[in-house]
């Protein structure tokens, strides 16, 4: 508990700091671009991330679909930010199509022996997907996963009422959405705009998984799998919070 009453307190100082911050407000939506998109593979440098959005300068040397998918998660992340300050319900529609956009200029359309689907327009997947060691859960079953997920995510919304309860919605949501992995693609960075989504509407904000923290990221995803206990998970994204509340203070 005393860990997060210190938490809560840097972010009642990052608010303080950053009010009337545009700029500081802009370069955080830019950084959490970089590091989402990093963990996922992207090879653009943090500068280079800055000098495309900001300025739009192509990253000499890099890989054209790297720099569109720095663009699409970009577009994505305002999106989704502009829904929560919205305070708009989270619903099914509303996350097919923050993930169609996260893959906007990067995903295709599938053709299977089930059907057609779109993975740019948010469709769910109709087929099996995995990474590493890890499958996640069978195409036919997406459907009713997703019913739950927003159902039990909405009901962690409306009785979160502490600075930690809501924390900890953001976190079970990006926990159990990149669990069921509903999409053929951009999985990862859909889960982490739907916490940031979570964390906005409840006035908090929002920040991201450091890219140095990819491999301990995915350990904490693996363990809390593993055990049937998000705790290890909430445990490294409450180290996360801490670490990019410290920093951008610092930095004011």
């Amino acid at each position: 508990m005393e860990n997060i009453n210190k938490l809560e307190k840097l972010v009642a100082d990052y608010v303080q700091a950053s009010r009337g911050q545009v700029d500081m407000k802009k370069f955080t939506c830019y950084a959490i671009t970089y590091h989402s998109t990093a963990i996922e593979g992207s090879t653009l440098t943090e500068g280079q991330v800055y000098d495309l959005l900001d300025q739009d300068i192509p990253a000499k040397n890099k890989p054209f679909s790297e720099q569109q998918m720095v663009i699409d998660h970009q577009k994505a992340l305002i999106y989704t930010l502009n829904r929560a300050n919205e305070k708009q319900p989270l619903t099914e529609q509303l996350i097919k199509e923050i993930g169609g956009m996260v893959i906007r200029n990067t995903g295709s359309i599938y053709n299977t022996v089930l059907g057609v689907f779109d993975s740019t327009k948010g469709d769910y997947r109709l087929v099996n997907v995995h990474a590493g060691a890890r499958t996640f859960p069978n195409y036919s079953k997406v459907p009713d996963l997703m019913k739950s997920f927003v159902e039990a995510t909405n009901r962690r919304i409306a009785e979160a009422k502490t600075f930690q309860q809501k924390c900890e919605a953001a976190f079970y949501a990006h926990f159990q959405f990149v669990s069921i992995h509903p999409f053929a693609d951009g999985n990862g960075r859909t889960s982490r705009l739907i916490m940031n989504y979570l964390l906005a509407a409840f006035d908090l904000p929002v920040f991201y998984v450091y890219k140095s923290s990819r491999i301990s990221y995915i350990q904490a995803l693996e363990k809390a799998r593993e055990t049937d206990n998000l705790q290890p998970f909430y445990s490294f994204m409450f180290g996360q919070y801490k670490k990019f509340l410290e920093k951008e203070i610092k930095a004011v």
